[in-house]
């Protein structure tokens, strides 16, 4: 299995001209994520989607660069497929072109790049502050899968349906998933409508059909994915992580009431297919690197994965220590300027699948992924009300409201309500990246 390698773009000596980056809380020169982005029409003549890669305030403009002359040979090549409306060609090159243009890119924006003049010279060209850019979603994307690899949210969800069995006799042996809704996936910033359907609770005798009840937000990690498979040809775990790109996040809204009515016997459908929100950024596995940890050790009695999901390298370095955090900022907190009251915190850790292992099995039928597919990791929540990632979890399915910082108390969510996740990757002698942030605001429908 090829795992990502540490090198000078982690650095955490190197420094950037880019004065906002120093310290950045997301986007230090060692993170250099890839986005989609059109930059404000004023100052730029062709301000069309193309690619670009944040760093601190602005947003390098891959497009201009190139056009500039600043890139040479594997990287040249991944730059002209990054400087389209979406990155689906650059995700289809695989990781050796993505991996030059990340270290011609550090060398251009370190204060001690030996190119660093250059970029310098034409930074009004190819820098854009990034508050006054329109975000766009990474790639086209035309499959979505969601998994549900967060054990205890799916632990709290099935105690609510069997106390003493809360896991289905699969869990354990096969990363659960279903495959999503592709068409209503929309980038972080956009509202959110409040969904109708058919809703039944549990002591009325009949459907009724209206707004959603019990609107929720689920916190997930999206997984990029690269260069695909042929039809009927597996990819073995082994080779997974040259099929994957980078992380990101998704935010897979969840109308409850709905869900609840319509999923036996086949499961979600209208509950879930109405909008889901992904992050802009991708945070590539190259800056990953430094953050790659074993994968948990599975409780004692657990069963082994069977042979097509193991792999001792994947074991050994195919997780991540990520922080992850979920928020809810009210109209009340808006209008006061009060900050987002934190609701969850928890950690990819808690994660009871590797992606590799999803990327195995999502294909080990012959299924095919093509670039730009894109995975949800399921709910990530802690052991701990602290970390559970769903309101539908911390209500106890609207038996429990929530206080808020604010005076308010939450059950679901209210029309007005954003979501906010946050997260960042954290360890010891190498500088801390973000996500930056994936944000929804719930409007009425």
């Amino acid at each position: 299995m090829a795992i990502s390698a540490i090198d000078e773009t982690h650095d955490p000596k190197r420094q950037s001209w880019v004065g906002s980056a120093n310290g950045h809380a997301d986007f230090p020169l060692q993170n250099l994520p890839f986005g989609v982005f059109s930059p404000p029409g004023n100052y730029v003549p062709d301000a069309k989607a193309r690619g670009g890669m944040a760093i601190g305030d602005k947003i390098f403009d891959i497009k201009a660069a190139l056009a500039a002359g600043l890139f040479s040979d594997e990287a040249a090549i991944a730059a002209r497929a990054a400087s389209g409306g979406s990155l689906n060609p650059l995700m289809a090159l695989g990781a050796g072109p993505r991996v030059a243009l990340r270290r011609q890119v550090f060398d251009l924006l370190a204060t001690d790049g030996k190119n660093a003049a250059k970029a310098r010279d034409l930074a009004t060209a190819i820098l854009h502050d990034a508050d006054v850019c329109a975000m766009h979603v990474p790639a086209k994307v035309m499959s979505f899968t969601d998994f549900f690899a967060g054990i205890h949210h799916a632990t709290n969800g099935g105690r609510r349906r069997n106390p003493n069995d809360p896991l289905g006799p699969n869990y354990k042996y096969v990363p659960v998933a279903y495959h999503s809704r592709a068409s209503s996936l929309q980038v972080s910033g956009q509202p959110i409508r409040r969904p109708s359907g058919q809703r039944k609770l549990p002591e009325e005798n009949a459907p009724s059909y209206g707004p959603c009840r019990k609107l929720d937000y689920e916190l997930e990690v999206a997984i990029w994915l690269g260069p695909g498979n042929r039809q009927g040809e597996p990819i073995p775990i082994s080779e997974a992580a040259d099929h994957i790109v980078g992380l990101g996040f998704v935010n897979d809204w969840s109308a409850r009431d709905i869900q609840q009515w319509e999923s036996a016997p086949l499961g979600p459908f209208l509950g879930k297919s109405f909008g889901s929100t992904v992050s802009p950024w991708i945070v590539t596995m190259e800056a990953l690197a430094p953050f790659r940890v074993a994968q948990p050790a599975r409780p004692g009695g657990d069963p082994r994965p069977l042979p097509y999901l193991w792999d001792e390298a994947d074991q050994k370095a195919g997780a991540f220590a990520i922080e992850l955090e979920a928020f809810i900022l009210t109209e009340k907190m808006r209008a006061s300027g009060q900050a987002p009251h934190r609701m969850s915190h928890s950690n990819t850790l808690d994660l009871y699948w590797t992606i590799a292992q999803m990327v195995a099995h999502q294909t080990c039928n012959g299924c095919n992924i093509e670039p730009g597919d894109l995975f949800g990791t399921g709910t990530i929540s802690g052991p701990t009300p602290e970390g559970w990632g769903s309101l539908s979890e911390l209500s106890r399915d609207g038996q429990q409201s929530n206080p808020l910082s604010s005076g308010e108390t939450r059950t679901f969510l209210e029309d007005g309500d954003e979501a906010v996740f946050r997260a960042h990757a954290r360890r010891d002698g190498y500088v801390s990246i973000g996500f930056g942030e994936c944000r929804g605001r719930v409007v009425a429908g």
